[in-house]
């Protein structure tokens, strides 16, 4: 039995490829639990429709993520902290305090989790602070930690 994939299916492949399986095992647990269908030429026809309307959708996507890092690239981002002698802070920068400036910089949300900081910044100085905006596109974003007078 032939049939298309609507959802992806560990030991079996991804949503939209079509696959010969055992009759049994297509008409019993892949059609029943809504993991495919009959792979007619309609239905064939939807999926191959579906899965360019998603391509493009995906490119629009990239190509708005890519023109939002380099918008992020050029940001420098100011923080002023109580420090101590040695340069350290009291206090820290975290990725919640670069999210939120950057919300308010772009006046577009930022997820704190999406702000790849290792650990919080604790040092006065200039640092360099990734964000992923898609799985494929990161922004670099230049991040200061001044001396508050």
């Amino acid at each position: 039995m032939k049939v298309l994939l609507i959802k992806d299916v560990k030991s079996l492949g991804k949503a939209g490829e079509i696959k010969n399986v055992p009759d049994g095992y297509g008409r019993n647990y892949l059609i029943r639990r809504g993991f495919a269908v009959l792979a007619t030429e309609g239905a064939v026809r939807d999926a191959k429709l579906r899965l360019e309307a998603e391509a493009k959708r995906q490119a629009l996507a990239t190509q708005e993520a890519s023109s939002l890092a380099e918008r992020l690239a050029q940001l420098t981002l100011t923080f002023r902290r109580k420090a101590g002698e040695k340069d350290r802070l009291y206090g820290s920068v975290t990725s919640a305090d670069i999210a939120k400036e950057l919300e308010k910089l772009t006046g577009q949300s930022f997820d704190k989790r999406k702000v790849m900081l290792e650990e919080p910044l604790r040092e006065l100085g200039t640092h360099k602070v990734a964000i992923k905006l898609m799985s494929d596109v990161t922004a670099q974003v230049t991040v200061v930690v001044e001396r508050e007078e």
